[in-house]
């Protein structure tokens, strides 16, 4: 399995792309594919077929995922784009934001 710097609940701020500059919480990631999907972030249109869910069926908005490269974590002291440090204290692992020394959690 591989490694990602991105992990679900993260706040992240996203770098290229058509939504560029917009931020979120990242409610999957998809390890596989290094791709994630951020909360209001790479909204698509869905056909829908009438269901149990939806009985009326129709046109969906929902986010599409989003390749892990185009994202970056948001530092919590100062709010903007920060590239994470790995502390490793025994088990105990630790991402430390690399512009403020902040403790991402």
């Amino acid at each position: 399995m591989n490694k990602l710097h991105i992990k679900k609940d993260d706040t992240v701020i996203v770098l290229a792309g058509a939504d560029k500059g917009k931020s979120g919480k990242v409610l999957k990631v998809i390890v596989d594919d290094y791709r994630a999907i951020v909360e209001g972030v790479n909204m698509v249109s869905k056909s829908t077929k009438p269901s149990a869910k939806n009985p009326q069926g129709g046109i969906v908005k929902q986010e599409a995922p989003i390749h892990i490269s185009n994202l970056s974590l948001i530092d919590p002291k100062s709010g903007k784009a920060t590239r994470i440090a790995i502390k490793r204290e025994g088990k105990k692992v630790t991402r430390i934001a690399k512009k403020s020394g902040e403790e991402i959690k």
